[in-house]
């Protein structure tokens, strides 16, 4: 997919955010050599780290969820947290979208 088309599904994933009442707080942080977290929200004192996927169909989006992007996602969200001097909670979520339709999975590691 190209960077465009990523731009515009992580901007309607953060207005469907917006609409659901989060507080976006960060958008693309890069942690040094582990990765990238898409948007990082805030709603009723948890924090989000939410990856975004796009793609033409549902499940070629979320088969982009792969155990090594998810291990990168968890690593990212552990760096964000200490750099920040952050105790609090959390969870890693997913949003897919696919046209104009958006799926937001809460909370998809254990």
């Amino acid at each position: 997919m190209s960077r465009f088309k990523g731009n515009i599904a992580e901007e309607k994933a953060c207005e469907y955010l917006n609409s659901q009442g989060f507080k976006i707080i960060e958008q693309n942080y890069y942690a040094k050599k582990l990765g990238e977290i898409d948007i990082i929200a805030k709603k009723d004192k948890v924090y989000h780290f939410c990856e975004v996927k796009s793609s033409t169909d549902y499940e070629t989006a979320v088969n982009n969820l792969t155990p090594s992007k998810l291990s990168k996602i968890k690593r990212s969200t552990d760096y964000y947290l200490q750099n920040k001097k952050l105790d609090v909670m959390y969870c890693i979520d997913a949003i897919i979208v696919v046209d104009n339709e958006i799926e937001f999975l809460e909370n998809i590691t254990f």
